[in-house]
């Protein structure tokens, strides 16, 4: 019987505020700019629209960027990749406006990581705006990532 009694006092509370109104819920703050800034995923055409068009230039990098990248190929069933991927969404908050990150899944895009010759995962394409593009194998800490953009892309 007194399980019955609060389960009425709740009900008559739960729904209405202390006016007998019915309670509105309030607006979440909307997240900033800088909080949604992730690494962008990359597909086949996107790669040759906004990187480099192998197929128009296929023997000479021509980068068609205007901001340097950090491409991470990467496979969702991979435990390195998946230790890099909080490093590398760290990456593209604080190098916003500066260096574009983008991530390219091999599983799904088999040909982009046939043609960088990716037989190791997470591999990692750091190209500058002028220059050859610079491949790294295997996980590395943010530190290390950091010291590569700021002395090879950024040239501090």
């Amino acid at each position: 019987m007194s399980i019955y009694v609060v389960f009425l006092i709740m009900l008559s509370f739960g729904c209405a505020n202390s006016s007998g109104k019915q309670a509105v819920e309030v607006e979440k703050p909307t997240k900033t700019k800088s909080e949604v800034i992730k690494p962008e995923y990359l597909t086949y055409n996107t790669f040759l629209e906004n990187i480099w068009n192998f197929e128009e230039n296929p023997q000479e990098w021509v980068y068609k960027n205007e901001l340097p990248s950090v491409i991470d190929f990467y496979a969702d069933w991979c435990a390195p990749c998946r230790k890099i991927a909080p490093i590398m969404e760290k990456l593209a908050k604080d190098y916003e406006g500066r260096v574009r990150i983008y991530k390219i899944n091999v599983d799904e895009e088999r040909k982009l990581a046939s043609v960088f010759r990716v037989q190791s995962i997470p591999s990692v394409l750091f190209s500058p705006v002028k220059g050859q593009p610079m491949m790294q194998a295997g996980a590395m800490t943010e530190e290390m990532y950091v010291q590569i953009i700021e002395e090879q892309l950024l040239k501090k």
